[in-house]
């Protein structure tokens, strides 16, 4: 699919991850390889939001998060389960708002501009296969609006896509 997919800027946040949801639908498809899907999920968030900054998964593979498809600045290829907000995020499998990372107890400066961060779990056959990380330079950026449309994108992947067979290697 080369649908070019335009979100005007102008809506409400809540709007906008309507539209996401509605395009997203679109892009994920289940005949075609699981990371072409989610490349296409962060782009369609980075271009959508001008508060996203970064946006991307780290997938779980032997106690720790290795960095997947994303849209940004170069980050971190590895992250411990015992550091940073997708840490924790994993750890506690639950999303995680943080206002201000520069107050958050060992958070990983990937990008010196990040202000405030979203880290969504991504549990399939409870077991954790994933996080999805959202950054932004501006502070306060993520809300709870934020936080239950991303939940509603990733029990979108998990329905359109079976992220169980997806080999991380």
């Amino acid at each position: 699919m080369s649908d070019e997919f335009i979100i005007s800027p102008d809506l409400s946040d809540e709007e906008k991850y309507k539209q996401v949801l509605y395009y997203a639908d679109a892009l994920i498809n289940a005949d075609e390889p699981k990371i072409t899907s989610l490349a296409n999920v962060c782009a369609l968030l980075k271009q959508t939001f001008n508060k996203i900054s970064w946006v991307g998964f780290y997938f779980f593979s032997d106690n720790a998060l290795y960095l997947g498809t994303f849209q940004g600045k170069t980050a971190c290829n590895q992250i411990s389960l015992t550091k940073g907000v997708c840490g924790a995020c994993a750890t506690k499998r639950e999303t995680i708002i943080v206002p201000d990372v520069h107050k958050f107890p060992g958070h990983i400066a990937c990008d010196s501009q990040s202000c405030s961060e979203i880290v969504i779990p991504i549990i399939v056959n409870n077991s954790l296969f994933a996080v999805l990380d959202l950054d932004s330079s501006f502070y306060n950026a993520f809300t709870e609006t934020d936080k239950m449309y991303l939940e509603k994108l990733i029990e979108l992947i998990k329905l359109k896509i079976d992220l169980s067979l997806f080999i991380l290697s």
